[in-house]
This record gives C-alpha cells, sequence and structure tokens, in this order.
C-alpha cells in the first residue's frame, strides 16, 4: 500500500488550515482496475488505497440509499488523517414534490452521518433537471437544515440543474443560508460559479479517454490556477456568474471532484490536478 514506485504514489501530509482536495466519485468501477489500482488489489482495499492517492472521493450510493452509522464508521476507518468524503443526500428526499415537507427527513439523513467523524466533508443536495428554482420552497428547506453535528459545523452544498436558478434571487437565497453552491463544468447542465457558502465545490465532467490525465495538460493547469484562485478567497470572473464577481475573501477550502464523462480516465486527472496544486503552495 506504499509503493512509491507506483505511479500513484501515496500524497504527501496536508498542511494545516483551508485546503484543496481533488477526487472523483466513488471507489468501485471496474476499469479502474485497469488504470488506477495496482494489478492484484482486492477490491475490499480499493477504498483504503484511494484514499490515498486523492484527498476527497464523493460518495454516490447514498444517493439510492443511506446506510447505516457503523458502515460509515467502517469507510472512515480506511482512510488517512486529512481524507474526506462528501456525499450526496438520497433522492428520496430532494425529489420529493415539496422540498418543504422534506426538512425531517433532511435532518434525520444527516443525524445519521455521525459515524464519519471528521472524515465527513460537504453534503450535496442534487436536484433534478426537471426542479425550478422555488423561492418559497427553497427558503423553508434552507431553513431547517442541520448546522452543526455532534458539535461540530456541517457544510451544505446545492447542486442544481434547472436554468432558473441562474437568477439573482437564487444567489442571494444561498447566501443569506451560507450553503454553497455547485460549479458544475458540463455541456448538459447550467453552470454558475458564484460563491455562496463558505467552501467551494466543483464538478469537472469532460474527462476524455483519449487524454492519460482526462484532460490535456494546459486545461489541468487553467484550473489548477481556478483552484489556486478560490483557495486564496478569490472569484474567478473568466468562469460563468449570475451576480457580480466578489471581492477576495477569506481563503477557502475547495473540493474540485472529477465524475462522470470518460470516468475511466477520472482517478489519473484527479492526482494530477492534486499535483499540480500542492506544487503551488
Amino acid at each position: 500500500m506504499t509503493d512509491t514506485n507506483h505511479p500513484f504514489a501515496p500524497l504527501p501530509a496536508m498542511a494545516a488550515g483551508p485546503a484543496i482536495r481533488c477526487g472523483i466519485g466513488g471507489w468501485v468501477f471496474p476499469a479502474w482496475r485497469d488504470n488506477f489500482y495496482p494489478a492484484g488489489l482486492v477490491q475490499r482495499r480499493e477504498l483504503e488505497y484511494a484514499s490515498r492517492q486523492l484527498r476527497a472521493i464523493e460518495i454516490n450510493g447514498t444517493y439510492y440509499r443511506a446506510q447505516s452509522p457503523a458502515t460509515y464508521a467502517k469507510w472512515a476507518a480506511q482512510t488517512p488523517d486529512g481524507f474526506m468524503f462528501s456525499l450526496k443526500a438520497p433522492k428520496a428526499i430532494v425529489q420529493r414534490a415539496s422540498l418543504a415537507d422534506a426538512t425531517k427527513a433532511a435532518a434525520a439523513f444527516v443525524d445519521n452521518l455521525q459515524g464519519f467523524g471528521d472524515r465527513l466533508g460537504p453534503i450535496v443536495w442534487q436536484f433534478t433537471p426537471s426542479r425550478a428554482f422555488d423561492p418559497d420552497d427553497l427558503a423553508p428547506f434552507l431553513d431547517a437544515l442541520p448546522h452543526t453535528l455532534q458539535g461540530e459545523p456541517l457544510r451544505h452544498v446545492l447542486e442544481v440543474r434547472h436554468a432558473s436558478f441562474l437568477d439573482d434571487r437564487y444567489v442571494s437565497l444561498a447566501r443569506a443560508h451560507a450553503v454553497a453552491t455547485v460549479f458544475t463544468d458540463s455541456p448538459d447542465y447550467p453552470s454558475l460559479a458564484d460563491l455562496t457558502g463558505g467552501f467551494v465545490y466543483a464538478r469537472l465532467m469532460r474527462s476524455r479517454s483519449a487524454q492519460a490525465t482526462g484532460y490535456p495538460p494546459a486545461e489541468l493547469a487553467q484550473w489548477a490556477k481556478y483552484a489556486a484562485q478560490w483557495h486564496a478567497g478569490g472569484d474567478p470572473a473568466a468562469l460563468p456568474h449570475v451576480s457580480a464577481v466578489q471581492e477576495r475573501q477569506a481563503p477557502k477550502d475547495v473540493f474540485i471532484y472529477f465524475i462522470s464523462a470518460d470516468k475511466e480516465r477520472n482517478p489519473a486527472a484527479a492526482v494530477a490536478l492534486q499535483r499540480k496544486v500542492d506544487a503551488r503552495r
């Protein structure tokens, strides 16, 4: 597990303070056994390995079925200090006709995450492309989201996929609740880089199988620059915004995930970007 001659050698220890974490969605994918996991690595050790090559993993499985605190604790125990999981809230919550009627279910889901301990990162509330912006429905939902778990602050992030969210009113509502918004770099979904919370959450969905690192080196270098700007409290003006670009703020944690597209290349993309952002510090 610590073979430094492997192309994905373990990452160095993280510095204190806000960090840039690059990662992928999940850790079980057959094609990754050909180009990410070492030959012969048994599946039950894939999380142990992946969490030492990446700073974070986004769990998609919880969108379909929440797990027990014991399962979350088991996953957390396989990861090193400083590593974090993001995870999607169940679709049974976010797909309800009325979000305002889902507040109790949302609170119960969050309360169940205590097994992650300090490995718990952002909680992603991913809306379907058919859910339009309805401030009268969204506001009560945001009002009711728990702010802490076992005395520690929680981080919530909304992934909005309907064009009606490209609205100053949405940006203002999210900022009023200190809830982040996913910046989605995808040809299929609306994209807004407006900073609405105390951290940055990006999902990059353009990896290509023809590129060994998923993205061409020049594109990874550009994303490394954006990551550094976000991390330093900046707001990259070149990215699409609904509202005005903000003045520099305090340094922020940054979570960048390579998701979907040509998925077999996503681990290589995440590793390559992590090395670039680490080299800039």
